[in-house]
């Protein structure tokens, strides 16, 4: 090894992935272990580093180059040791001089005092925290304040941040482009206002309301007037996911909606209130989409749902298929108290999609409008590789044997489809069709019924589901 130039160890150590393999590979020889301390970019840790605050310490000593650190504690007990606390923010602050990225995981230990101490991160650009209950709004205030180069901020169940002053000043540092905010109970649809001019700089937004809480935030008056008078400039945005959001006309993200010009991928999960006017403004202002994904809630009671003028209907896909050319990726589900002969989504909508975009992939949950008809005309989509079948019981057997005719679909998964049976893929054994073949919970489908229908099969049969 001593031979070897240090172009080829380094080549060889960037080859070698998991963390277990590099830190056997380091412990071969004094010069792999040097080199390896000096490569070493990234690191995870949580349960079992005990003493904990001692432990990072010869870490960050051993890797001086850290750029990226991850601390998860999923899982932890007391028996495996006192969690990290503010003090390790502290040694991960003090002697990780290039750290860029930085994700807290189920850190119950740390308070704002820690976020406080990162403040001194100059470089820090990514900062991503997963249930940390005692962090707040004023430790995340102070630590934009100090790390001025932040692009991506992800909140997920941060239940005590109840202050939102954090987002008035990214607004004014216009660095953020990548934000994310789950189940954040206190933050509301209507103060995403407050970033400002920021929004053109943002390429990706997750929002998701916890569904419990869904409807605690209220609109005050002066948030709808800013949604209304302030222009919210999209241009940059790539990436929109919201999920259990209240979008109303005029307010909140309902005015986003329509402003995204080079969006690609848009996710819209029980989102209550959407319009079929939202999704053709959508269409006919993202002509870049590329992806698409919308799971209809049904949480209204059944005389609404006949006159809803709410609902999406098949002008919103069919103003999909006509304005977005490059549409390749669409996902289609309804919520499990869907009544099925009040689907808002029809095949005819759904066939428009197919033969006006180039599909690729094709999902649907829970739609009964889609038959065998609608499998029959999937055999003229040239662009389809992946199908994804979920709960659609209108498709049979008949409909399930023409899969073997689709001229490109190498992937096919079932999930709780009941009207089909082992006889539906007995055209797609020894026929080297499919490469990927997925049948889950299918009651009908045994699984000697999936043998050499697919060059990889995976089967699973649990159908507690039904009961």
């Amino acid at each position: 090894m001593d031979n070897l130039p240090d172009q080829l160890v380094w080549e060889i150590l960037s080859r070698v992935k998991k963390t277990v393999d590099r830190n056997s590979a380091s412990l071969a020889c004094k010069r792999l272990y040097e080199l390896d301390s000096e490569q070493r970019h990234s690191l995870r840790f949580g349960c079992g580093l005990d003493p904990a605050n001692q432990a990072l310490t010869s870490l960050c000593n051993r890797f001086p180059n850290l750029v990226k650190v991850e601390i998860t504690y999923a899982g932890w007990m007391s028996k495996l040791g006192k969690q990290l606390d503010d003090q390790g923010l502290v040694i991960l602050a003090n002697n990780c001089p290039s750290l860029i990225d930085l994700t807290l995981s189920y850190c119950t230990f740390i308070t704002d005092v820690g976020l406080r101490y990162l403040a001194s991160c100059s470089k820090l650009s990514a900062l991503k925290l997963n249930f940390t209950p005692r962090i707040t709004g004023c430790g995340i205030l102070s630590l934009v304040v100090g790390c001025k180069k932040l692009t991506i901020l992800h909140l997920n169940r941060c239940l005590n941040v109840t202050s939102v002053e954090w987002l008035e000043y990214l607004a004014k540092l216009e660095t953020l482009e990548d934000l994310s905010i789950k189940n954040c109970r206190v933050i509301g649809e209507g103060d995403l206002i407050k970033l400002g001019s920021s929004w053109q700089k943002l390429k990706k937004l997750q929002f998701e309301v916890d569904a419990n809480y869904r409807y605690m935030k209220v609109y005050d008056r002066l948030a709808v007037d800013r949604w209304q008078k302030q222009l919210v400039p999209c241009e940059s945005m790539l990436e929109l996911s919201l999920v259990n959001c209240i979008i109303s006309p005029g307010r909140g993200l309902a005015c986003v909606l329509g402003k995204c010009k080079n969006l690609e991928k848009i996710h819209l999960d029980m989102c209550v209130g959407v319009r079929d006017c939202d999704m053709i403004g959508l269409a006919q202002k993202s002509r870049n989409l590329r992806s698409i994904s919308l799971r209809v809630p049904s949480d209204f009671s059944l005389p609404l749902l006949l006159n809803n003028p709410l609902r999406l209907t098949d002008e919103s896909l069919k103003a999909l298929a006509q304005n977005c050319p490059v549409l390749e990726s669409v996902r289609i589900s309804f919520s499990d108290g869907e009544f099925p002969s009040i689907s808002s989504f029809t095949l005819s909508g759904i066939l428009a999609l197919i033969q006006m975009c180039p599909i690729r992939e094709l999902a649907l949950d829970h739609v009964y409008s889609f038959n065998d008809a609608g499998m029959e005309a999937l055999c003229s989509a040239p662009y389809l590789e992946t199908l994804e079948l979920a709960r659609c019981q209108e498709i049979s057997d008949e409909g399930l044997q023409i899969v073997g005719q689709f001229p490109c679909l190498c992937i096919l998964r079932l999930r709780k489809c009941l009207g089909v049976t082992d006889d539906g893929l007995k055209p797609l054994v020894n026929s080297h069709k499919l490469e990927f073949l997925t049948v889950e919970d299918c009651p009908q489908i045994s699984e000697r019924g999936v043998q050499g229908a697919a060059r990889s099969v995976s089967f699973r049969q649990d159908l507690s589901w039904m009961y």
